[in-house]
């Protein structure tokens, strides 16, 4: 697999030939709508493991298209590094050994039925993936569970080995309540009547995995989250099922505001199986245009965590999307419009825009006008993005990936995903 970023002049047809594949496969594995209209600094997948020398190209040129250094390249092949290449000579592309992960996707149902787009998508990334993750459970102030529409989940996830986790929030109103999580942490009898309706849903539907997102907790209600944890294992081991949690991205214990006080990294990391980091959110709907999961602020938050709690129970979390700002940045303003990966190209496309790569943030971003001559500017995840995550998946020797979320068009993830890892399956 390489990644080649479309330079003035590429053209499907020339890549295919460079590089020794099809136009069918490039155009599969990255979604192309439009094949025969590449937009420049686009990265492509090819799925590759040959490359023919260019006029031009050298050991060390090639190396780093490719992200690998210029002696493993040339110690791959064979090749003494200070002897020139010949043009329309073949070099083998070194992949890295696929090491075993464990990979979780959300999907988000809304209203009332799953939408025709999240059973397709459901069916389609169910393979790559280890856990799916119907979001969510809510619960009413009585302990009582609301469940959101399953519809083909559960076979979905049957038919592709793939295990279900019943996702719990304390949303209320479409929001996290504050003063539901409260409630939740604080009073036994309400616990008591949760823990038994999880465990009747879970052996009814067939879920394997209970997983609680409880965010903006009062800060006061640590240890609290912490005892119900404990309580909560114990009753779910006790009937077979595994539990994990939703963390937000802290960078130290003495971490403040209300996302993250009631979250003890060390704690979740004693008592549940797994966690998922959610690292991502940096660039959001509300705030000013960054990249949505930067490099070194996701290490950042790994190598905290890796602090309080063992590599193996570790899920970095990625999302699945960028956003749409509208300039000048006004907080308090119009949100920003999330889009998928493959949309942000067409946004680009069709306002003749090309795609800058940031280096520090690993993300790829650019800017246009709108028909109302408003300036817009764009971050989203591509290829690069991507591999840089798995390669902080692999250096640091984490569980695996979670991904928020299902349904939107990022068909180069997928491939990656299966090139570079064995999914493990648990059902």
């Amino acid at each position: 697999m390489i990644i080649h970023v479309v330079q003035q002049g590429d053209s499907i047809y020339s890549l295919a030939n460079q590089y020794q594949t099809t136009v069918d496969e490039i155009v599969q594995v990255n979604g192309l709508d439009r094949p025969e209209d590449l937009v420049i600094g686009q990265a492509l997948v090819l799925p590759v493991g040959t490359y023919t020398v260019q006029p031009g190209d050298s050991l060390y040129s090639i190396a780093n298209r490719i992200g690998v250094s210029y002696q493993e390249l040339a110690n791959y092949n064979n090749l003494n590094p200070n002897t020139p290449l010949q043009v329309g000579q073949t070099i083998q592309i070194p992949s890295p050994e696929p090491r075993n992960i464990t990979s979780n996707a959300y999907i988000e149902p809304t209203g009332d039925t799953v939408s025709n787009t999240l059973q397709q998508s459901a069916r389609a990334r169910a393979p790559y993936l280890t856990y799916l993750a119907p979001f969510s459970y809510d619960i009413n102030r009585d302990g009582t569970l609301v469940a959101p529409p399953l519809d083909d989940f559960p076979a979905i996830a049957e038919q592709n080995n793939t295990a279900l986790m019943l996702v719990v929030t304390n949303i209320e109103d479409g929001e996290f309540s504050e003063e539901l999580g409260r409630i939740i942490m604080t009073d036994e009898n309400v616990q008591n009547t949760l823990l038994d309706e999880i465990i009747q849903e879970a052996n009814e539907v067939g879920y394997q995995d209970v997983h609680f997102d409880f965010e903006f907790l009062p800060a006061d209600t640590r240890e609290d989250y912490n005892q119900f944890l404990r309580k909560a294992k114990q009753r779910l081991s006790e009937n077979n099922l595994m539990l994990s949690t939703a963390l937000a991205p802290k960078t130290s214990a003495e971490q403040t505001g209300q996302w993250y006080e009631a979250h003890d990294y060390q704690a979740h990391g004693e008592i549940v199986d797994f966690v998922v980091l959610m690292t991502y959110e940096w660039g959001y709907s509300y705030g000013p245009p960054m990249a949505v999961s930067p490099i070194e602020p996701v290490r950042g938050v790994v190598e905290y965590a890796l602090t309080e709690m063992p590599a193996d129970k570790i899920l970095l979390g990625q999302n699945l999307y960028g956003y749409d700002w509208t300039l000048p940045f006004v907080e308090g303003g119009d949100p920003a419009k999330a889009v998928s990966p493959n949309r942000a190209i067409q946004i680009a496309r069709e306002n003749n825009q090309a795609i800058e790569f940031d280096e520090e943030s690993q993300a790829p971003y650019f800017y246009y006008w709108d028909e109302d001559g408003n300036q817009h500017e764009v971050w989203f995840e591509d290829a690069r993005s991507i591999q840089a995550k798995f390669d902080l998946i692999r250096e640091l020797d984490l569980k695996g990936i979670s991904y928020w979320k299902l349904g939107l068009a990022f068909p180069q993830n997928w491939y990656m995903l299966d090139s570079q890892f064995n999914i493990e399956k648990i059902r």
